[in-house]
């Protein structure tokens, strides 16, 4: 059978469809599972032989829907997975529906995310993970998946490229991630920079710094210019490079953002900060150890679900976590490989 997967965004989601869907593909190598997904994030699905992934722009709302609808038709399809659940996933569907096709739909829990966001994290309980919310849907459709993944295979050239760009590793590579798309999610700039600041000056330590959009790119490349041994790969490499440097690093650090989930896929040891969202949500990363997520302690949290940029309180307390924090996990971290 050919499943059509659905998970058109965002980068850190479809990166948590990605344990999943190995796991299937190792578990039913007679199915074939087409995962439909916006911008290019094939490198996520590299090395599985029974996965294809499809690339689709969703501007044209309804009529990109029409269109893919139309391109998809190659694949033969048999039954639809929707991991989206949004208006223009529920077109996509309602077009299989029609053929008559075996349609499945995540519940995303919209509820008990609400209720969480009200009653704070002290009176609730964790909810299941967002992995688990994709197991379900793949389990109605007579799917089931398990735990085995560890990583995506190395891509052999891709670290070859790295290799030439950045020279063979020596001593200890720390990765920073320091931004998100929301201000609740992101530590003060001060924060990050001494963090930079210290390990840039401790022998046989490279740092290199990730991100996204104009922005971010400048100001990281800024502390790149300002502090020894730091890298700004910020809207320079591809995502297939980026997986793979992130897989060099002996640790990376990053915000309650798609940085710890590409960070899960290729195995690194991951420190994720979060702010005004809370791992009890069920977004935290594949096999994500709870001793490496800093966070403060607030009721208030979480606020959100993915992040916001206003604080009811107008101080966002929750980011009140220190250089010397991170430091000191960063420090256990290195010391325990």
């Amino acid at each position: 059978m050919t499943f059509l997967v659905i998970r058109f965004q965002s980068l850190g989601n479809v990166a948590m469809s990605v344990p999943i869907i190995s796991s299937l593909s190792a578990r039913y190598p007679q199915h074939r599972f087409v995962v439909v997904a916006r911008h290019a994030l094939s490198a996520m699905f590299y090395g599985l032989p029974n996965v294809v992934f499809h690339e689709t722009s969703l501007q044209g709302g309804g009529f990109a829907m029409l269109s893919l609808f139309r391109e998809l038709k190659s694949y033969a399809i048999d039954a639809v997975i929707d991991l989206q659940d949004n208006s223009y996933s529920y077109i996509l569907r309602t077009l299989y529906r029609i053929k008559r096709l075996p349609i499945y739909v995540i519940d995303k829990g919209t509820l008990e995310k609400r209720t969480l966001i009200r009653k704070g994290h002290k009176q609730s309980a964790p909810l299941i993970s967002e992995f688990e919310r994709y197991a379900q849907v793949f389990r109605m459709a007579g799917l089931e998946s398990d735990t085995r993944f560890e990583h995506i295979p190395v891509h052999v050239e891709v670290q070859e490229q790295l290799i030439e760009r950045f020279g063979n590793k020596e001593g200890r590579w720390i990765g920073i991630a320091p931004f998100a798309k929301n201000q609740s999610n992101i530590l003060p700039n001060r924060v990050i920079k001494d963090v930079i600041a210290y390990f840039s000056h401790q022998a046989n330590t490279r740092l290199y710094l990730f991100g996204a959009g104009l922005i971010e790119g400048e100001m990281l490349r800024q502390w790149a210019s300002i502090f020894p041994n730091v890298v700004s790969v910020a809207g320079q490499i591809p995502l297939e490079q980026e997986l793979e440097l992130i897989r060099m690093q002996d640790v990376m650090v990053g915000m309650d953002s798609a940085n710890q989930h590409l960070s899960a896929l290729v195995g690194t040891p991951t420190i994720s900060i979060w702010c005004g969202t809370h791992p009890f949500m069920g977004f935290a990363a594949w096999r994500q150890d709870p001793d490496y997520m800093l966070q403060t302690n607030f009721n208030c949290r979480p606020c959100c679900e993915n992040g916001t940029n206003i604080c009811k309180y107008r101080n966002f307390a929750c980011k009140n976590i220190s250089a010397e924090q991170i430091i000191q996990l960063i420090t256990k971290k290195l010391n325990s490989n």
